[in-house]
This record gives structure tokens, sequence and C-alpha cells, in this order.
């Protein structure tokens, strides 16, 4: 079971693990070990996930989503599988977690009186400025 927030887990029957050969330092013991660790959620058909959490993670993640909707999770950064186990683990928990949270509501507001003031006086700079490197009038 892997708890995201107080109210939001992920039971282990949802994903599945497969391995491969890691790339990166190692020796030889790159070529022999499989190191790399990779989670597959199976997202779309989990019921532990709210329906809105799991639409935020795959707009905010379209990388780590195929098409069948399963959510893809890697890791190769240490040289042993159980810590790559680990760290996938502790990467999904984070997305999930980002995702729970809705995103704040942009509340529309006017400019002030004093920024019209500023930038229509820089506005009003930079034409000078610009009329005083044409030449004049006649010629």
């Amino acid at each position: 079971m892997l708890e995201v927030t107080e109210r939001l887990s992920i039971p282990e029957d949802e994903w599945t693990w497969t391995y491969a050969r890691s790339g990166g330092p190692g020796g030889q013991n790159v070529n022999k070990v499989a190191s790399k660790a990779v989670l597959r959620w199976a997202m779309a058909a989990s019921p532990s996930v709210p329906p809105e959490v799991k639409a935020r993670l795959a707009t905010a993640h379209p990388a780590h989503t195929t098409l069948e909707g399963e959510f893809l999770v890697t890791s190769q950064r240490y040289r042993d599988q159980e810590r790559n186990r680990a760290d996938c683990l502790e990467k999904l928990a984070a997305m999930v977690r980002r995702a729970a949270t809705p995103p704040t509501v942009r509340k529309a507001t006017k400019p002030t009186k004093g920024a019209k003031r500023r930038r229509l006086a820089d506005k009003k700079h930079n034409a000078d400025r610009k009329a005083d490197r044409r030449g004049p009038a006649g010629e």
C-alpha cells in the first residue's frame, strides 16, 4: 500500500514491476544485473484515485502516460534494484500528491491608477526618445 496523503492511498495490486539493464556507472555489473526498475500503474482502471486527480496527473505528466491508460515511472539512479523500486514509489507518490491539490483559481484584477500612469509615462518617454532620433521634418 502506497500512502500518498492521509485520505489517498494506492494498493499494491494496482501496479506491476518490470526490470531492465540500467545505464550509467557500475562497471561490468551493469551488463549483468537488471537494476533499472519500471513501475506500471493502471491509472485509468484505478478506483482508489478520484477522476479529477487522474486527469490533472495525465495533463501534468503526458510523457509518463500511455495510450492504454497506464502511468509509467522509471528509476535507474541506484546500482541495486530495491533502492530503485523505492525511488519509483517515492516519485509516484510525489506526482500524485502534486496532482491531488487543486490549482488555485486566478482572480482577475484591474491595474491601479498609479500603474496606468507609470505605463503611459514610460510609453511617452520611449516615443519622445524615438522622435529625437528622426531628422527634421523638412528633409
